[in-house]
C-alpha cells in the first residue's frame, strides 16, 4: 500500500473546505438579512402539528417552511426594537420555556411509561364485570304520602293510565315528563328499598303496596328487562388507554410534588 503524497494530502484537504459551506447550505433553508435558518426548524414545527393530531400532508410541510421563515423575519425585528430585554418579554419567554419543558418532562414520562394491551384489558374486564347484568326498565310515581301513593295504586288498578298520573303526581320532575320512565338501569342505581321491590316484581306488574325511601313513597311498575349489553375490547381500548394514562401521569405530579422540600401550602383540592 501507498503512502498518499503530499500533493494528494493537499488535495484532500482543499476538497474538504470546500465541501464544508455545502454541508453547512444543506442544514439549512435559506438564510434572512445574512443570517442562516435552519431545517431543523421545520421539523419541529411539523412534529408539534402532528402531536396536535394533523397528517402531515406536501401542503402542511409548505405552511412549516413559509412560518419558519417568516417567524425569523419577525424576530429579528423583534431583537432590532430591543424588545427582548424588556422584563415583561423576558418573564414571558421564561413563562414559555417552563411550559417547554414540563410538557417534554411529562411526555418523556408517558413514553416510558405506555400503557400496554395486557393492562388495558385487565382494566376492561373490571369495567364489564361490574356493568354487565340484568337492566331494569321502570316507571314510578313519587309523592309525599303514603296515602296518596295507595289513592294512584287504586286509579291503576281502575283502570287510569300509569303515564298520565305520573306526570300529573309525581314530584320526580325529570322522570314525570315521560309519564314516569327512568329508562333501562341496572338495580344497584337506586336506593335499596327502590331496588329491592323492583327486582320483585314481574314484566308488567306493579307494587301492591307504596314503597318508603328517603325521598317519599313510590309507586312502581315494571316495564321490561335485558341483560346488559357492553362494547368490545377493540371498540373502547384506546380511551382505556387514555383514560389510564392519564391516572398515571397524575400520580406521577403527585409523586413529584409530596418529594420537593418546598414550605409552600398548596391550596385544598
Amino acid at each position: 500500500m501507498k503512502l498518499k503524497t503530499p500533493a494528494a494530502r493537499a488535495a484532500l484537504v482543499l476538497a474538504a473546505a470546500l465541501l464544508t459551506p455545502m454541508a453547512a447550505t444543506a442544514q439549512n433553508l435559506t438564510t434572512v438579512n445574512g443570517k442562516a435558518v435552519p431545517k431543523a426548524r421545520v421539523a419541529t414545527l411539523v412534529q408539534q402539528a402532528t402531536r396536535a393530531g394533523q397528517q402531515v400532508t406536501p401542503e402542511l410541510e409548505t405552511q412549516a417552511r413559509d412560518q419558519v421563515v417568516l417567524r425569523e423575519i419577525f424576530v429579528q425585528e423583534a431583537t432590532r426594537k430591543g424588545l427582548a430585554a424588556s422584563p415583561d418579554v423576558a418573564a414571558q419567554m421564561a413563562l414559555a420555556r417552563e411550559s417547554i419543558l414540563i410538557r417534554e418532562l411529562f411526555e418523556d414520562y408517558r413514553k416510558k411509561n405506555a400503557v400496554t394491551d395486557e393492562a388495558a384489558k385487565v382494566e376492561y374486564d373490571k369495567f364489564k364485570a361490574q356493568a354487565t347484568g340484568t337492566e331494569y326498565r321502570a316507571r314510578h310515581i313519587l309523592v309525599e304520602k303514603e296515602d296518596d301513593a295507595k289513592a294512584l295504586i287504586a286509579q291503576i288498578k281502575g283502570g287510569a293510565k300509569f303515564e298520565d298520573l305520573a306526570k300529573k303526581n309525581s314530584k320526580d320532575t325529570g322522570s314525570a315528563e315521560n309519564g314516569g320512565d327512568l329508562d333501562f338501569a341496572k338495580p344497584e342505581s337506586y336506593v335499596p328499598e327502590f331496588s329491592t321491590a323492583l327486582q320483585k316484581l314481574k314484566k308488567g306488574e306493579l307494587t301492591e303496596m307504596p314503597v318508603k325511601s328517603q325521598f317519599g313513597y313510590h309507586v312502581i311498575r315494571l316495564e321490561d328487562t335485558r341483560e346488559a349489553s357492553f362494547p368490545g375490547f377493540d371498540d373502547v381500548k384506546a380511551q382505556i388507554k387514555q383514560r389510564m394514562e392519564q391516572a398515571r401521569l397524575q400520580q406521577y405530579q403527585e409523586e413529584l410534588r409530596s418529594k420537593a422540600k418546598t414550605d409552600y401550602q398548596f391550596s385544598p383540592r
